[in-house]
């Protein structure tokens, strides 16, 4: 089959702009083959290169005393100590969710389920952060019953427990969805396998399912805005079996177990072409692929198609060639293809051989390590203009408009598709502030959250920055945990709109000086830019998964407030309503700045709640919602009611940082006291837990009647 004419317009379908051609002309001195072109496309493009955002990334926080492996590779490694680590990702699936929302984000699921074994972990937990747009907007309730059903089915069918994770509706994704997908998995410390080919001459070897022509351009996709083609994109949907993936795990551990693996890469975006070219550049060697040896699944497949198709559950690994009989027998078991497809070579070059004919002859180093990078324009966004005088609302019913709203509404229609207690192993399921999953055959435990308020960092990317880390902090304190490190999910607009670079610039910053305030170091992430659709940018996304260690479970706060338990607020309430959620929910106004963040005070704050955890029933972080949402939210899960001493509007529902909300025992009062006193951080008696109301000052609800509303809010919403 001959291969199409270069033309301006195909080049520019592979969305490489005019001065990059001329770069790729410069290296190559001549024009590109088809295949070529379609390599560099799937190199060069944001979703494979971070052309416009490794500028900024270089300036996060990525070491620390905890971290084995940062960002770099195909997950982070933080050492738990006893010779373990933790090794976790989060990475996003936003386009090819929106356009096929089950099979998006089933993918999604098993693509960072394979950025974690390839590493040599066995994963033990996910989580996920899907935001959609307005509940009435037509595609919203199809998109949110397929994503919740592709990442059930996969993550279920697979054996991991789904802990925690999050939902968001704002007009902003209306074109547009995000689907981000968390994983994290436990290695022996010095047992870890990187991605980095060495030797000359060693065997290239093709692991697990066929090759198919589903996902054919997915990466290239994933990098550019969305308009009215979209339904042409559906085949650059991948298609995911969760069953084949299990069986890789199995393979892929008893495999590394052998010695037989010198490096191995999941082939995750761009398919072969990409896993390739990462081993091999990170090795400085160059790679020679046989693709008549690949293992396909449809006849008549192309070079080009083979190499940038994104068919799922499928490795890379360079072997040990002794090994080969002992490591192809494993496959052969576990009833997976093993190929040997080409070998790795001393100079660097990226060659393909297909039919006996070569389809790319390139620099290997050029498609990786030096692919373009810009430092792109960004203005800083302006300042938001103080906020007016506030419409007035009762407590009660502005507890109402939050619980009533699917944004603040019980999410069990979400998360009961989840299976949380698959490999026994879970201690915290979804509903409390972070999930909780027992390091098996220890006493320890982890303890995992994602957080972000896109609300925050579009009116303040600095503060609503810094929020994210923050509030993923008081997430993992508030179960017990001590917070080790942090994954990114960086998910923007179009970054060549000024802007939408400033948001992105203004957000890492404040992601980065929290980071290293709170000693959470960044060890591993994702970039998602592009999330337009007709030019209209999502709000500025940035998901924080942050990962906790709970060095004995006695460590843990996990209980729920009992009759008569008092309610304690740990921190400085100011009645900060700028963007708060009762805003949002109650009036429709998104205004005024985000809420500042004193990074010495969180640290503070988090390190007297762990200190006095004995003394400490139950506790959640205030967030959305402020004193009167998570006070609610606590005594509704613990079947009893609650009453606060203040019906004050900014007091309830102010989104101060910094806060915590601590059920107490009386008898624990007075030891409590006296040890904020000594660590100088502000504890006030505000209420007590009991009864079968909620009370707020004078303003009182039934709990019955409150819960119905909250327990049925999401579904009745999206009319599911």
């Amino acid at each position: 089959m001959s291969e199409p004419a270069i033309t301006p317009d195909l080049v520019a379908a592979h969305g490489i702009k005019p001065d990059e051609w001329e770069r790729l002309l410069g290296i190559l001195g001549r024009a590109p083959t088809f295949t070529e072109l379609g390599i560099f496309s799937a190199m060069w493009n944001e979703h494979c290169s971070y052309k416009s955002s490794k500028i900024h990334l270089r300036k996060l926080p990525t070491t620390g005393p905890q971290v084995i492996c940062g960002p770099g590779e195909n997950a982070g490694v933080v050492d738990i100590g006893d010779g373990q680590a933790v090794v976790f990702k989060m990475e996003s699936h936003n386009h090819p969710s929106y356009i096929e929302p089950h099979q998006g984000a089933a993918t999604g699921v098993g693509g960072i389920l394979r950025d974690v074994f390839t590493m040599g972990a066995r994963p033990i937990a996910a989580m996920n952060a899907l935001s959609f747009g307005l509940p009435d907007h037509p595609k919203t309730a199809h998109l949110v019953k397929g994503v919740v059903e592709g990442v059930g089915s996969y993550g279920n069918a697979f054996g991991v427990p789904t802990v925690g994770g999050e939902v968001r509706f704002h007009r902003s994704y209306n074109g547009n969805c995000l689907v981000n997908a968390f994983a994290a998995g436990l290695a022996d410390a010095d047992k870890i396998f990187y991605s980095a080919a060495s030797g000359v001459g060693m065997p290239v070897v093709y692991l697990g399912a066929k090759t198919g022509r589903d996902g054919v351009g997915g990466a290239t996709m994933a990098s550019a805005e969305f308009d009215d083609t979209i339904e042409e994109k559906r085949p650059t949907v991948q298609v995911g079996d969760p069953f084949t993936e299990k069986r890789l795990l199995e393979a892929c551990l008893e495999l590394m177990q052998t010695g037989a693996v010198i490096s191995i890469q999941d082939m995750g975006a761009a398919g072969l072409t990409c896993s390739a070219v990462e081993m091999g550049d990170k090795g400085g060697l160059g790679i020679k692929l046989q693709l008549d040896d690949v293992p396909q699944r449809e006849t008549g497949m192309t070079a080009y198609e083979m190499m940038l198709s994104e068919s799922q559950e499928r490795m890379l690994m360079v072997l040990r060639p002794e090994k080969e009989a002992e490591a192809r027998a494993i496959f052969v078991k576990w009833d997976l293809d093993f190929a040997i497809v080409g070998e790795t070579i001393p100079e660097d070059r990226f060659l393909i051989l297909h039919g006996n004919e070569v389809k790319a002859d390139l620099p290997l180093s050029k498609l990786s390590s030096s692919a373009p990078e810009y430092d792109r324009p960004w203005v800083e966004p302006p300042k938001p203009a103080p906020l007016g005088k506030l419409p007035e609302i009762g407590a009660i019913d502005g507890l109402k408009a939050l619980i009533g709203a699917p944004n603040h509404a019980h999410k069990g229609w979400v998360f009961e598709q989840y299976d949380a207690q698959v490999g026994a192993d879970t201690v915290v399921t979804p509903g409390l502030p972070a999930g909780v999953v027992r390091v098996h055959g220890t006493g320890k435990a982890l303890a995992f959250t994602s957080d972000v308020t896109p609300r925050y960092v579009k009116a303040n990317p600095f503060e609503g920055g810094k929020q994210a880390v923050a509030e993923a902090y008081r997430n993992l304190t508030a179960v017990g945990a001590l917070p080790l490190a942090t994954t990114d999910n960086l998910n923007f607009g179009n970054p060549e709109k000024p802007e939408i670079m400033g948001q992105f610039v203004g957000a890492l910053k404040g992601i980065g000086e929290a980071c290293a305030a709170l000693d959470m170091p960044i060890v591993s992430g994702n970039v998602s830019l592009y999330n337009e659709t007709d030019g209209s940018g999502i709000l500025p996304t940035p998901t924080i998964g942050a990962v906790g260690l709970l060095k004995s479970l006695d460590e843990i706060i996990a209980g729920r407030p009992a009759e008569g338990d008092l309610a304690l607020l740990l921190g400085e309430t100011r009645g900060h309503l700028g963007q708060s959620a009762l805003l949002a929910e109650a009036f429709g106004i998104e205004a005024g700045d985000a809420p500042p963040v004193d990074l010495a005070a969180e640290k503070r704050h988090g390190d007297f709640v762990r200190a006095n955890r004995a003394a400490i029933r139950a506790c959640s972080d205030l967030g959305d919602g402020g004193l009167a949402l998570a006070a609610f939210e606590m005594a509704e899960g613990a079947g009893t009611g609650l009453w606060i001493d203040s019906a004050e509007t900014g007091f309830l529902f102010g989104e101060d940082q910094a806060r915590y909300l601590l059920a107490v025992a009386p008898e624990a009062l007075d030891g409590l006291k006296a040890a904020a006193e000594a660590a100088g951080v502000p504890l006030a008696l505000v209420g007590q837990f009991g009864g079968g109301n909620v009370t707020f000052g004078a303003d009182a609800a039934p709990m019955a009647e409150l819960s119905a509303l909250y327990r049925s809010a999401f579904a009745a919403a999206l009319g599911l």
